[in-house]
């Protein structure tokens, strides 16, 4: 093997994941090394508006891909800008390279301009740091990618100067490095199985609920057999959403942590939590009397609850142990289908003056039909994405991306841009309010360059929907909260892509005939009825 650089090296360690884009806004230091050489790698640069929106997008690829995700840019402001991004990866569970350029010691004895302790800023959102300097360079880097791949995932910062990117690595060091391993997972737990299976002995009418965790293949088809196996119903978060399809007869529906769900779960003797974080849930206490068996990746320090019986490791080797379930439960498909029916039904949305979020979404779905692949969905923050999670059918995992451990507004649409980047040929959806794409509205220019094949909905109320609600709720006057509407339709228009604006549901279906057919990015302005908001968060969370 030649001598390679560290940039060079970098490269190499995306190349064998499998990353396809490094996402960014770049400086003119280390960043142009590292383009430059992953390029001839086939690693393609994509230039962002904003850094945030540069690593939501490394970290949905991830998210797709089932590997890693790299973003860089600058140092100072860049980084600076990046954190609700790295935020989001962090609490996410999703592993990224974060490459921010530095400063040499020899700089730092007398420059002050865009210097602070990149480190310290980002140390609590990140798992591990290195400036790769000296001989530990390239075992720093097989080390660290190995630990942002390392169950709960999250990023790693790497912070590179010039002179650090451009330093030759020997190869008989790049060689010894790349024999490092993976660590490996835990194994199963055969004290906790047998406590498991007990549990699960004793259980007439037991209930699942399946989180992020068990999205990746194997947990997904496990998790599926252990629903069938017990014949009981199913509840998946946010994120879990198609891990269990909508159209199976044992999915009941979506929890939160909130009460819509709760007339199911109250019916449980025994609750079973297939690859559940905690993070996951809303900030509301635990409300279930039920033994719990948590079957997870790891075992989380901080929880909503002690489990009964804790099975941590390999998710789908823990379901396969789990044999200890009695003949036949006390569920019926009947039963299951009255509880998903009413779930469904409390998030209704009653037919006002203008379109409803509802009917926003359901009219999405319908038009979507009369393509080959149903789309992919990405949803924003902010009360549109209960009628946006609740009124899309989903049948597999990642139909959806939503941010829901950070729950960050401007995330739909950068995305969407990454989902396309992921499978040019499924369209994209993106569900968003109009605060959270005035939150990365450049974005909408990535969108046309890259040549996506995106429709972007924006639910158009002229407010802060959610916060909104809550400030009338507390009978406090309106303040701060609403503000004109903006015309996002020739905002899209200008930056190159395709733009409507609608205010009748007839206008809006016929929108959505031209825009999901259409080359590259659309955007649909929708003048949305917010009035059903109120009812749909009370339904959903009391």
């Amino acid at each position: 093997m030649t001598e390679r650089t560290v940039a060079e090296a970098l490269a190499d360690a995306f190349a064998a994941k499998g990353v396809k884009y490094i996402f960014g806004v770049p400086g003119g230091g280390s960043s142009l090394d590292i383009i430059e050489a992953a390029a001839k790698r086939n690693i393609e640069f994509v230039l962002t508006r904003t850094e945030s929106a540069a690593v939501m997008m490394a970290a949905a690829s991830a998210e797709l891909d089932g590997t890693l995700g790299v973003a860089l840019m600058t140092k100072g402001p860049g980084s600076a800008n990046a954190t609700n991004g790295i935020a989001y990866a962090s609490l996410e569970r999703l592993p990224i390279i974060v490459l921010t350029d530095g400063f040499t010691p020899k700089e730092q004895t007398y420059i002050t301009h865009q210097v602070f302790d990149q480190k310290a800023m980002l140390q609590p959102l990140t798992k591990g740091h290195s400036r790769l300097e000296g001989s530990s360079a390239a075992q720093d880097i097989k080390t660290n990618v190995d630990l942002a791949m390392t169950s709960p995932c999250g990023p790693i910062h790497f912070e590179l100067t010039s002179a650090a990117a451009r330093a030759k690595i020997s190869p008989e060091i790049a060689d010894k490095d790349s024999d490092l391993q993976t660590p490996s997972r835990l194994t199963v737990d055969e004290t906790a199985l047998s406590k498991a299976n007990a549990l699960l002995a004793k259980a007439e009418r037991p209930v699942v609920i399946v989180g992020m965790e068990a999205r990746e293949p194997s947990a997904a088809k496990a998790t599926r057999t252990l629903v069938k196996m017990l014949n009981c119903p199913a509840l998946t978060t946010y994120k879990a959403k198609g891990v269990i399809s909508d159209q199976d007869p044992y999915f009941a529906g979506i929890f939160t942590g909130g009460t819509k769900e709760a007339d199911c779960v109250n019916k449980a003797d025994l609750i079973i939590l297939s690859g559940i974080d905690p993070v996951e849930f809303i900030r509301q206490p635990w409300r279930y009397e039920a033994p719990v068996i948590d079957i997870s990746d790891v075992k989380h320090p901080v929880h909503y609850l002690t489990p009964d019986a804790g099975l941590y490791g390999s998710i789908s080797e823990h379901i396969a142990g789990l044999s200890g379930a009695s003949e036949s439960t006390l569920w019926t498909e009947k039963e299951i289908a009255e509880l998903r029916q009413d779930m469904h039904g409390r998030l209704q949305c009653e037919s006002g003056a203008g379109i409803n979020p509802q009917q926003v979404v359901e009219s999405a779905f319908e038009e979507a039909r009369s393509l080959e692949t149903t789309p992919r969905i990405t949803v924003d923050a902010g009360a549109h994405m209960f009628s946006a999670m609740e009124f899309w059918p989903c049948t597999a995992p990642c139909d959806v991306l939503i941010s829901n451990g950070l729950a960050t507004m401007a995330f739909a649409l950068p995305a969407a841009i990454a989902a396309a980047l992921h499978e040019p040929e499924r369209s994209v959806i993106a569900f968003t309010g109009d605060g959270g794409l005035l939150m990365c509205l450049g974005e909408l220019l990535t969108a046309v360059q890259c040549d996506t094949n995106i429709t972007i909905v924006v639910f158009n109320d002229a407010s802060l929907s959610l916060i909104d609600i809550k400030q009338q709720e507390r009978q406090l006057p309106s303040r701060g909260m609403r503000w004109s509407r903006p015309d996002f339709s020739k905002m899209m228009e200008g930056m190159g892509g395709h733009g409507y604006n609608v205010e009748t549901i007839q206008e809006y279906e016929q929108a959505l005939a031209e825009a999901l057919h259409v080359r590259g990015p659309a955007l649909i302005d929708v003048a949305v009825d917010a009035s059903g908001y109120s009812d749909q968060l009370k339904a959903m969370r009391g």
